[in-house]
């Protein structure tokens, strides 16, 4: 995937201005920066949702998977029918056996039937990774999925996310340092306006990396240090 002399602005402020960018395939990238850098604006970008004024972008998949803050799952529809929404959508027939399966991966078999409200705010976020899963897409983009949950629940969705979107291109959106070291294979650092971009060496080891691990831990400090600095430079 590729950003070509990529400029954008909204109205008088200027996001990015010739951007040039590469991202590997079947990788994770976060795109991690401090609250109002233009992080989300990248990714619409990704899904077509916003046009650059300037250059363009390559080798996006036509069809993306998108798994936000918010669940978004339809209250009249049972879990295992949020699940299975893109055949809905495409009018496709759907395959409840692999719904059951996706279910079972992030450990809501038993919630198949249950309605959204009946859930809590971690398990609606399982449920979204396993529709974002059957929808079985090229590209998955995730703009601060974890970001309003508590830590504990947090932590354990990292790794189950990280687990099965292994070997898919993901971009991820976080302004949490410990959320890019656990889960990325690269990591790109936004700051400035015009929009730099800084490509930061990720800790070694395999993703999702291990909270107690101290290489993760050292590069979550530094990453705190770098990104104060250019805040307080801003």
């Amino acid at each position: 995937m590729r950003f070509d002399q990529v400029s954008f602005a909204w109205g008088e402020k200027q996001l990015c201005d010739r951007l040039n960018l590469q991202l590997r395939g079947g990788k994770t990238t976060v795109l991690l920066g401090c609250s109002g850098i233009g992080k989300s604006t990248l990714l619409r970008l990704v899904a077509g949702l916003v046009q650059p004024q300037q250059g363009s972008l390559s080798g996006i998949a036509q069809h993306v998977a998108w798994m936000g803050q918010q669940d978004l799952l339809y209250p009249w529809l049972t879990v295992l029918e949020n699940v299975m929404l893109t055949a809905r959508l495409s009018g496709a027939k759907p395959d409840r056996v692999r719904a059951h399966h996706l279910l079972a991966q992030v450990g809501l078999e038993d919630e198949a039937q249950a309605a959204p409200s009946q859930l809590s705010g971690g398990m609606r976020q399982r449920v979204a990774l396993a529709r974002t899963l059957y929808a079985q897409r090229e590209l998955v983009l995730m703009d601060e999925p974890f970001a309003t949950l508590d830590v504990m629940t947090k932590h354990q969705l990292q790794t189950l996310t990280a687990t099965l979107l292994r070997g898919k291109t993901v971009l991820l959106v976080t302004h949490d340092p410990l959320e890019a070291c656990r889960m990325a294979d690269d990591i790109l650092l936004l700051h400035g306006q015009p929009l730099q971009v800084t490509h930061w060496a990720v800790p070694a080891g395999t993703v999702p990396r291990a909270l107690n691990d101290a290489g993760l831990l050292q590069a979550q400090a530094e990453l705190f240090s770098r990104l104060n600095s250019y805040e307080k430079a801003e």
